[in-house]
């Protein structure tokens, strides 16, 4: 029998009395709560149209906090972000909400009050995975109804993820998109006040520069300055989720950058889907390049590095900015995702295989060791052995660092997915593994020529080595293992490399580090 939302707000305010004074016993307390928590949920707007139309975000802070403070004394959220750094940096500012509206933060979910799961949906065996994890969930909800469930990030944005909370997850509580977060207060307000599930599957709009980040590290920091993407390559979700291009404005993101430097921070990661077409949309138009410029003109020790870049847009003026910014990394991850034309054609990536190396010449030919990473999709639909060739070819020309290698699979929503492919999952490991050998030989070689240099190192923490070893990443984003006092984790350093890998170097603290590491 369906129970009235104000019978049932009576019946909750007198377990909670209940629950103070400790009259019922736990089991007792579970079982009454997952018999109100029965009464029927509705998927609704409604109540979320009409708070946004009387509340403001700030008065909706106020209203969770209030909430927070009767209901549940020492509350804490948990929140676990897939995927990219987009998602990580989106999930430091949904920790800064969940703060500001009276949380702590948790590393665990089962002592958490709010759970957050800030996901992706890049491929569909990220979507598994949280799935997965929700279906553990569901055991978890019966036992403790009163914890908050969120479901947020690019499956967030995607429509079929509705339908399947309505059909299959009906414990998730609030369903967030990746535009939606600075409406975090506002969904919790509505939920608190309606127990109903609520929803914002936005992925347009663009988030408040207000929002306060925890951020996961005292000296690395990343800086999302554009948000979207306009590509529509073949195989991606991205522009389905995330939206079209919209780039900050400079004066905000320097505004930020600044702050951060002045708090001892030592790199500043730009983010965006394609950081290079960043300023095209805004009413005063400004280049990366430029922006770079800015960044590096600011006084201060720190290290400016950005993700992704699109070759198209990989012009000789960002390319020159990237040599001569003695703050900027020197290294460029440059996704091509194939060598063959056909397929770049396919993919939808508007650059053919020798535009792409038109790029990589330019900067050859100023810096020959200029360090080059990229993505490569193996077993995009109908690939034949001579387009996977190409793709051969074009690691042996370019002689890559690294690589981010991926087995093509369908992602639902895209052009991809309908493509015939005539090529055996058996085929596509095996060129995969080809890849990959050829890819160790050359990563071998290549990281020889590190031998009897000195690196610019910025030391990030403990190494898988063992006791006493720390490892960090070089100007050029390679990762460089020594020995060396914790105490130096944060701060940059040189190291004399005296030994190579297809995966990193290692070598010797010099002494000045070594004494200042000591006095400390």
């Amino acid at each position: 029998m369906r129970i009235s939302l104000f019978a049932a707000a009576v019946a909750e305010r007198l377990i909670f009395y209940f629950f103070r004074r400790k009259r019922l016993k736990k089991k007792e307390r579970y079982a009454i709560i997952t018999i109100m928590s029965c009464r029927k949920r509705e998927v609704t707007m409604q109540e979320t149209t009409n708070l946004q139309k009387t509340m403001s975000i700030q008065a909706c802070t106020e209203r969770v906090q209030k909430i927070v403070a009767v209901s549940y004394p020492c509350a804490k959220a948990y929140v676990h972000s897939f995927g990219c750094q987009l998602n990580v940096s989106d999930g430091e500012k949904i920790k800064g909400l969940l703060q500001s509206m009276g949380f702590s933060l948790t590393e665990t979910h089962e002592d958490a009050d709010v759970i957050v799961f800030n996901t992706c949906a890049v491929r569909e065996s990220a979507e598994d995975r949280v799935y997965g994890m929700l279906g553990v969930m569901k055991k978890y909800k019966e036992t403790h109804p009163r914890t908050i469930l969120i479901l947020s990030g690019c499956m967030g944005s995607e429509p079929k993820t509705l339908e399947k909370v309505r059909a299959h997850y009906s414990f998730i509580d609030i369903l967030m998109g990746t535009a939606s977060i600075g409406e975090l207060p506002r969904l919790l307000a509505t939920y608190y006040d309606t127990k109903k599930f609520v929803y914002d599957m936005d992925s347009t709009a663009m988030p408040s520069e207000q929002m306060q980040q925890v951020r996961n590290s005292g000296f690395k920091a990343s800086v999302p300055i554009m948000y979207g993407c306009n590509n529509f390559c073949t195989y991606c979700i991205v522009p389905y989720v995330r939206g079209r291009e919209r780039s900050r404005q400079p004066e905000v993101i320097l505004r930020e950058v600044q702050h951060l430097i002045q708090d001892g921070y030592k790199e500043i990661m730009l983010l965006g889907q394609n950081v290079n077409s960043y300023g095209k949309d805004l009413e005063q138009p400004i280049s990366f390049a430029e922006l770079l410029r800015k960044i590096n003109a600011m006084e201060g020790e720190f290290v400016i590095r950005f993700m992704s870049s699109h070759p198209k847009d990989a012009t000789p003026e960002l390319l020159d900015t990237i040599l001569s910014c003695e703050k900027v990394g020197q290294h460029l991850h440059l996704p091509v995702q194939c060598g063959s034309d056909a397929i770049l054609s396919a993919m939808n990536r508007r650059y053919t295989v020798e535009q792409y190396l038109k790029t990589v010449d330019y900067l050859r030919e100023r810096r020959p060791d200029f360090s080059l990473t990229s993505d490569l999709i193996v077993g995009f639909p109908n690939e034949s052995e001579a387009d996977f060739q190409g793709t051969l070819d074009l690691i042996q020309r370019v002689q890559y660092d690294n690589l981010y290698t991926f087995i093509y699979s369908k992602r639902s929503g895209t052009k991809a997915a309908n493509m015939p492919d005539a090529t055996s999952d058996a085929e596509k490991r095996q060129r995969m593994e080809r890849l990959l050998t050829l890819q160790r030989e050359i990563a071998t070689k290549n990281y020889r020529r590190f031998l009897g240099r000195t690196m610019r190192v910025l030391v990030e923490g403990d190494s898988k080595r063992g006791d006493g070893w720390l490892f960090g990443k070089s100007n050029e984003a390679i990762i460089v293992e020594f020995m060396g006092d914790r105490s130096l984790i944060g701060t940059f350093v040189s190291v004399q490399i005296t030994e190579s890998k297809n995966w990193a170097v290692s070598g010797r603290l010099l002494d000045d580090e070594r004494k200042e590491a000591v006095q400390k």
